[in-house]
């Protein structure tokens, strides 16, 4: 019982419970707006009388409720905008600004072997180990870093 309440008492496990009900709770608000408001305009756009979500079309008395699959689609897409442009979008910012990614990738050859993306300063493959052709300027590099080691 002390392991499960350890786990329980964790802090991303909390916050992740609470992002669940605050998305539950935003979706409804979401599929609320769209019920109320979008999909009737919708409606009055296309020229069809009545309650969008509940208009069907009929194939071999079969009832297809096109309607709600429209209010359905509406309330993922405002779901999905809201969660880019209210969290995704600052989140990228804030890391940006506050942990900004200053990888700086090394030039690369292929390996004559096994053609996989090596550095140009290898001597060596990290795919296959083989050695790789010594290039110009690691033959002068190497000449220099020889002459500093025996000073």
């Amino acid at each position: 019982m002390k392991g499960f309440r350890s786990f329980i008492l964790r802090g991303n496990v909390v916050d992740l419970a609470v992002g669940i009900v605050i998305g539950a709770a935003f979706t409804a608000v979401v599929n609320g707006f769209v019920r109320a408001f979008l999909t009737p305009l919708v409606g009055l756009a296309t020229g069809v009388t009545g309650d969008l979500s509940r208009k069907t079309f009929t194939a071999g008395n079969t009832d297809f409720p096109y309607g709600a699959f429209i209010n359905a689609t509406i309330s993922f897409l405002l779901v999905a905008a809201a969660l880019y442009f209210l969290v995704v979008l600052p989140v990228n910012k804030l890391h940006e600004r506050f942990a900004p990614n200053h990888d700086v990738q090394a030039p690369k050859r292929e390996c004559p072997e096994c053609l996989s993306p090596v550095p140009t300063e290898a001597r060596r493959c990290a795919s296959c180990t083989s050695p790789l052709p010594v290039l110009p300027t690691q033959t002068a590099a190497t000449g220099t870093e020889r002459a500093r080691h025996d000073q």
